[in-house]
């Protein structure tokens, strides 16, 4: 649009030296002008989209060493009105008001599959933090810039299996939930307990990394640092 801006203004310069110099042929300068932007319109450029990035998953192996598994991102966000956010006064409030939508992007999926694999058995605030931690790493420099390059980086989700996530059974009510959970997580609907964490571990271990780390929450079974 900036080129075509330029070029319509310079005609319209040309035009009014034009008539200045003789008022007896304005006729005449006003059809150059018409012709000149007819032809900078015929020869501007067609814009075509960016070609999207593809992202593709790393390997990944089990989780064992202090790249810990994150605990607690172009994707659709399915967010509610925010009247309706509002009103909520619960986190089981607010999710029972997050519509069920089959159609998620992968970014989307990538994040409700981390919360659906790593916390489904957990309270809804743990799930929450799950989900809080993969977009702090994803918005940290030190880790993949996309909710699906945490999920699928090396060493970090035991659930993660060759690079692949296991098969989720969509039919349950975990699922829904996990979707609802990753909607408001990547809304920022609902604050997490778990803050800036970018690191957590399951409470019935004590890896050695988590003595160098700051311990912000513990919710449930799962205690989350930074």
């Amino acid at each position: 649009m900036g080129r075509k801006t330029y070029s319509l203004s310079a005609v319209a310069i040309a035009a009014a030296a034009t008539l200045s110099f003789s008022s007896a042929d304005g006729a005449e300068a006003f059809a150059q002008v018409f012709e000149a932007e007819a032809q900078a319109a015929d020869t501007q450029p067609v814009e075509t989209a960016e070609d999207s990035v593809e992202i593709v998953p790393q390997d990944t192996v089990f989780i064992s060493e202090e790249v810990v598994q994150p605990l607690p991102g172009e994707g659709d966000a399915g967010e509610t009105p925010a009247s309706d956010v509002t009103a909520a006064a619960s986190l089981t409030e607010l999710v029972s008001l997050i519509p069920d939508e089959d159609r998620m992007s992968e970014e989307m999926t990538c994040l409700a599959g981390a919360v659906y694999f790593e916390s489904r058995g957990e309270p809804l605030a743990g799930q929450l933090a799950v989900a809080q931690v993969v977009i702090n790493r994803a918005e940290d420099s030190r880790f993949p810039a996309s909710y699906c390059g945490v999920v699928y980086q090396r060493a970090q989700f035991s659930f993660v299996k060759n690079g692949r996530m296991p098969r989720i059974r969509t039919h349950t009510e975990a699922w829904q939930r996990a979707k609802a959970i990753a909607r408001i997580a990547h809304g920022g609907m609902w604050d997490s307990p778990a803050g800036d964490a970018v690191f957590f571990h399951a409470n019935y271990v004590r890896p050695k990394w988590s003595y160098r780390k700051q311990r912000l929450a513990q919710i449930d079974t799962h205690i989350f640092y930074r």
